[in-house]
């Protein structure tokens, strides 16, 4: 007998997985770059040149993965509560905020290299994510938990 249940609600469960899932990595991957990472490596004593193109690579990718992200909590949130709870739903008002803002980061990058705009959307993202984090998963997955 193998020790692993497969239940019948599967896709429920998988949909549950993929929203906290796709949420650690996005909301962890802002907040481990800017508030962990470049602090440390420039208390370590790199050059800040060094660290400012480390910080430049590193961003976009980070923003892109964010999107992608929350694209795919956007897609379990409509799923499991349908399409108007990202209207009237905390939790789809702040995806679709992320989703804005990840846009946003890359039109302004790509257009106008706007450098005060850049980071304000990496923020606006990463508290987003912050407060996304302290909202339930969605209630049809959640039960299932």
């Amino acid at each position: 007998m193998s020790r692993f249940v497969i239940s019948k609600s599967g896709t429920r469960d998988a949909g549950a997985i993929s929203w906290l899932l796709a949420q650690t990595l996005w909301v962890g991957g802002l907040w481990l770059l800017h508030f962990l990472l470049l602090p440390a490596i420039t208390k370590i004593g790199l050059a800040s040149l060094l660290v400012d193109e480390i910080a430049n690579a590193l961003r976009p990718l980070l923003v892109g993965l964010a999107a992608v992200c929350a694209g795919l909590q956007v897609l379990v949130l409509i799923r499991a509560e349908r399409l108007a709870s990202l209207w009237r739903d905390a939790r789809g008002q702040l995806l679709l905020v992320v989703v804005v803002m990840a846009g946003s980061y890359f039109a302004v990058a790509r257009l106008l290299e706007a450098e005060l705009w850049l980071m304000f959307s990496y923020l606006v993202m990463a508290f987003c994510g912050l407060l996304l984090v302290l909202q339930p998963v969605p209630q049809k997955l959640r039960r299932q938990l």
